[in-house]
């Protein structure tokens, strides 16, 4: 039976989603003989992860579903054993990039990683606590129907099985690596706010996450087509297709990995940084893995706290802090998309030694272009007035620091992927 990780990561009340995704281990287990381990990573606050238990011990039994619900403090006990076992250099760096304890949306799937390779699973799936599933013929639009049935396998054994293919040859004996789709709703990013008060201005921030050496056109395309995902129109019937599975087309509340892209390379650690957490769709592309494209996308809504005067600062925080990630990780997506299939062994797994070089080489580039990503912001938000005035003016006290924190996320990343093996295996044995 093919045991797989089912990871509902929360730091927020989500009774009805903690429903919702149960329902679907249930739909795994029962229609495609899955074992499923129900990961709820829970860093909400006590009343939450109260009322959160509540519901888990409401939770009708499932054969072949178990539910493992763990508060920071059960997720701490167990990274420290694991670090304790693995014995890398600076084990207190390593426990707080796990475990920081400011937002981290690398470091919490990163978690989710560890325990599904504790519990001997053999793929990861992820939900957020902010999505919802689409309704079809008043039925839920799972997305585990089409993460299940290849996640592993040959691409040539999918395509065989009668799935869709664009790959060629050349990819048919690599395994399928990577299955997703996006969401329908509410911009991914909230900050259609912006676009609402100034469509110029909206491009001109939106378009800081581009290279810098980008033509206009390309620019513009891509500021179109962010944190869109597949706009607004439902699920009427299945599509899937075997292929490189496009970054862009997928979003980390809607994908499943195989366990030997995961084990062997985590996610970027960064703190109040959204976007962190995407690395690996680029990697997965970039190495020439297959993947499957579906479009059982999942709903997208925003919660309220994000339009708390609280919420908003520490939200656009996160939004600057991923624009000035973007010098880095451009820098190591053109040089990974040049190496191709030399980012894999002879067993067409991940390299994670190349990925790390390229990490360390990017840390040392020329800040000049976050300070003119800054310059530009500040800018911008001095033209929208408002809160977003008093924002800019906290992100001119913040500038150094800003700085400083995205070449030192770079850093940090580089540094746990140098110890993720030994941890892997720390947690495997």
């Amino acid at each position: 039976m093919n045991r797989i990780c089912l990871c509902l990561p929360t730091d927020r009340a989500c009774s009805a989603t903690l429903t919702a995704v149960h329902e679907e281990a249930a739909h795994a287990a029962r229609d495609h003989g899955a074992d499923v381990r129900l990961l709820v990573l829970d860093s909400s606050d006590d009343r939450t992860r109260a009322e959160h238990t509540r519901v888990v011990a409401g939770l009708r039994p499932v054969p072949g579903v178990t539910v493992h619900h763990l508060d920071e403090s059960a997720q701490r006990a167990f990274l420290r054993r694991a670090v304790e076992r693995a014995g890398p250099p600076e084990p207190e760096r390593l426990l707080r990039l796990m475990l920081p304890s400011a937002v981290s949306y690398g470091a919490c799937t990163n978690r989710a990683f560890l325990l599904a390779a504790a519990l001997g699973c053999s793929s990861l799936h992820r939900r957020d606590s902010d999505s919802a599933y689409q309704l079809h013929d008043e039925r839920p639009v799972f997305p585990v129907r089409h993460e299940l049935p290849w996640l592993g396998r040959p691409a040539a054994e999918a395509a065989a099985g009668g799935l869709r293919t664009e790959l060629g040859p050349a990819h048919a004996h690599r395994p399928v690596s990577l299955a997703g789709a996006s969401f329908i709703g509410e911009l991914s990013v909230d900050i259609a706010e912006i676009r609402h008060l100034d469509e110029g201005i909206y491009h001109d921030v939106v378009s800081l996450w581009a290279p810098g050496d980008w033509p206009e056109e390309r620019t513009r395309q891509l500021v179109e087509e962010s944190f869109t995902g597949a706009g607004t129109a439902p699920f009427t019937g299945d599509r899937a297709t075997l292929t490189r599975v496009d970054p862009m087309r997928v979003d980390m509340c809607n994908v499943a990995f195989d366990r030997a892209v995961y084990e062997r390379m985590p996610l970027p650690p960064a703190t109040d940084t959204i976007g962190s957490d995407y690395f690996l769709l680029h990697l997965v592309h970039d190495a020439g893995l297959p993947g499957i494209q579906h479009n059982r996308h999942i709903e997208n809504f925003h919660t309220p706290e994000r339009r708390t005067d609280s919420g908003f600062a520490a939200y656009q925080r996160r939004f600057v802090k991923f624009l000035l990630s973007m010098l880095y990780f451009h820098h190591v997506y053109d040089r990974m998309a040049a190496e191709g299939a030399a980012l894999l062994d002879e067993r067409h797994r991940v390299r994670p030694g190349t990925v790390t070089a390229l990490l360390r080489e990017s840390a040392g580039l020329d800040r000049a272009p976050n300070v003119w990503r800054l310059d530009r912001v500040d800018t911008a938000y001095r033209k929208l007035g408002g809160r977003y005035a008093l924002f800019a003016d906290r992100l001119a006290a913040e500038r150094d620091r800003l700085l400083d924190e995205a070449e030192a996320d770079i850093e940090d990343y580089a540094y746990l992927t140098e110890a993720w093996p030994a941890l892997v295996e720390a947690v495997r044995t």
